[in-house]
């Protein structure tokens, strides 16, 4: 390319120019994507894995945990423990109740 002048080239040229070089990333971008990709899985395979394996996460996230806490005043309100507490367990603690009082 380092022969082109483009301040010589007419529009027509320059047009054509541009839809070929468009055409041209477009292909880059599809060879390179397939190459990561082969890259990528000889990787996984180094380590035992197949890259759809890789690619489901954490094999124990989707899980879930057992309750140990239940609302006396309605037993469907559960909570495990776990993560952000229910309101029912603010109201039962602001009651007066213990963490204790509430478990399963």
């Amino acid at each position: 390319m380092s022969g082109t002048n483009l301040e010589k080239m007419s529009r027509k040229e320059l047009f054509e120019l541009r839809d070929q070089v468009e055409k041209a990333l477009i292909d880059a971008e599809k060879r390179e994507r397939k190459e990561a990709l082969e890259a990528a899985e000889k990787a996984a395979a180094e380590f035992g894995f197949s890259l759809s394996e890789l690619a489901k996460g954490n094999p124990t996230s989707g899980k879930t945990t057992k309750a140990k806490y239940k609302n006396p005043a309605d037993p469907n309100q559960t909570w495990s423990g776990r993560g952000r507490k229910p309101q029912w367990i603010h109201d039962a603690l602001k009651s007066g109740a213990n963490i204790s009082d509430l478990e399963i």
